[in-house]
Order: C-alpha cells, then structure tokens, then sequence
C-alpha cells in the first residue's frame, strides 16, 4: 500500500501526492568467522602458488650456480650474488632483445587497440552493406589457430619485402579479432546511441564523434584490451622464430629460449634474463590495473 504526502500551495488548497513506498532497510550480512578465516586462506595459498615460481626466480637470480638447485630450497641467497647478471648483461645481447621486445609490442598494442575500438565502433553503431558478413568472417577466424596461418603469413610477408623484424613482429597484432569483438559488444552494452546524435547536432564529423566521446568512455575496456594485446605482442614465440634467423636480432623469448637450450643448461643467465623480462609486463598491469578491473567488470550486474 502507498502512502501519501499533504503539501498545501501558498494561497491555495491542500493537494494530496503519493509517495513511493519505502523499503525496508536489509541489514548487509557479514561472514562468520570461521568462513572468513577459510576465504583468506584459501586466497593466500593461492596468492603463495601464482608468486612462488617469480621468488624462486628471483631468489636463484642472486645465487651461484651450484646452490640454484640446493635441497632443500631456499629463499634468501646465501652468499648473494650480481655476477649471474654481469655475465648475462655483458656477455649476451640481452638488451637488444629487451629493446625489440618491449618496443615492438609497445607500438602493436597502441595501433591494434585504436584499430580494434574504430573497427568495434563502426560493427556497432554503422549500418552499411556487408557488415554480417564481414563480422561472421572477423568472428570467426577466432576459431583458426595462430599456427594454421603461419606458414601463409610468413610467405606474404617475405613476398611483399616486408620482413624486416622491426616491421614483421608488429604485423599480425595489429587487427585482432578477440579486440574487434570486444569493443563492439562494450560499444553496445554502454554507449546509447542518443549521445551520438547530440554530438551530431552539436556539428561533430563521425570521426571527431570517435575521438571526443567514444574513446573517453572506452577507457576501461581499453586498458584491459591493452594489457592483453601487451601480453600476447611480448610472450609471442612461434612468430619471431619463424621470422628472424640473425640471434642479436631476437626477442626475449627466443633469447631466453637459447639459454636454457645451450648444452651447459645456463639457469645462472636464464633466471636473471627471466627477471628482468617480467620488469615490462608488471609495469604495464601496474600502470592499468584500474582500467584492467573496470574492464574486466563490466556488464556486471549489480544486486
């Protein structure tokens, strides 16, 4: 049952207004103790499983080679030492293959999340003649291994005298279609199209529309869809493998890779080559972790 408010206009009679009812106030229900003390358990032995294998690297960074593999392990070096990353330093052509690395997939997450929210932005505000088709065949190129083009992509490449390392390792990251789709389904769910008509009236070309509205809204998928394009440029290894037969021309994973295939195993150059590898990546989610979040969280439904 409603309730009613009497208000009385100056000069004039009394009007009688409903009211919404109000609801009763739900008192927010907390854990008990011993339910608590199981959910923080659990998440710190899962915390101590995903961080365990970068202390232990970590740790064997600063060790001699004899005690890397000492029984039982330990996490404080003893004796501690820099010389494993003198010797990686000097010895191989580490920073080279940090340069090209951190640099190639600097520029391919740049161009492929401004690629994949223009192209999420026309799949999903546009009209035009095609449009199911062209997203059926993005879509579904999902379903292709990376593998299964590879061969094809490498010939293309090679043909077009496009096989420079700088430029190959950049060419496959810059249209994915994982991107694609999800900025258009972000467009959808959170961009009404009444906006984009207000900045039409207000004299807005499609392309300033884009840039003046659309991508500041876009700002948490963004950043999710940059640490993952970020991830996937960086950590790619069958690629540059194909690609690059020079080894001062390598990447870190290839570079790391023949360290740990040498003949003497060099776990010594290995883990502070491993180390310092993990520097980009930790910087890059520290640097977005609230996008990250408010990307991965939206379209989430709140109670």
């Amino acid at each position: 049952m409603s309730a009613t408010r009497t208000t009385t206009a100056p000069g004039g009679p009394t009007a009688t207004r409903p009211t919404r009812p109000t609801r009763p106030h739900r008192p927010r229900r907390r854990r008990s103790l011993p339910a608590r003390i199981a959910l923080y358990g659990t998440l710190s032995l899962l915390l101590l499983v995903f961080a365990a294998p970068l202390l232990w690297a970590l740790s064997g960074s600063f060790k001699p080679r004899g005690d890397i593999f000492d029984y039982p392990p330990t996490l404080v070096p003893d004796p501690a030492t820099t010389e494993n990353y003198r010797n990686l330093l000097g010895g191989q052509p580490f920073w080279n293959w940090f340069a090209i690395s951190v640099v190639t997939a600097l520029i391919a997450t740049t161009i492929a999340v401004f690629v994949c929210a223009l192209a999420g932005f026309a799949f999903a505000k546009y009209r035009f003649a095609g449009k199911k088709v062209l997203f059926n065949v993005m879509f579904s190129s999902l379903s292709v291994p990376f593998a299964v083009i590879l061969v094809p992509l490498f010939i293309l490449v090679v043909k077009s005298g496009l096989a420079n390392p700088w430029f190959a390792l950049i060419v496959p990251w810059v249209a994915p279609a994982f991107g694609i789709f999800m900025m258009q389904q972000y467009i959808i769910q959170s961009i009404p199209d009444e906006i984009l008509e207000a900045a039409r009236l207000d004299g807005n070309s499609e392309f300033g529309i884009f840039r003046r509205v659309v991508l500041p809204l876009l700002r948490p998928s963004l950043g999710a869809l940059g640490v993952w394009q970020f991830l996937q440029s960086y950590n790619s290894f069958l690629w540059p493998l194909v690609l690059i037969s020079d080894t001062d021309q390598y990447t870190l994973p290839l570079g790391l890779n023949i360290l740990f295939r040498a003949e003497s195993r060099a776990f010594d150059l290995v883990l502070p080559g491993a180390v310092l590898a993990s520097v980009p990546t930790i910087a890059v989610f520290l640097l977005l972790r609230k996008q990250l979040l408010e990307g991965l969280s939206a379209g989430a439904v709140k109670g």
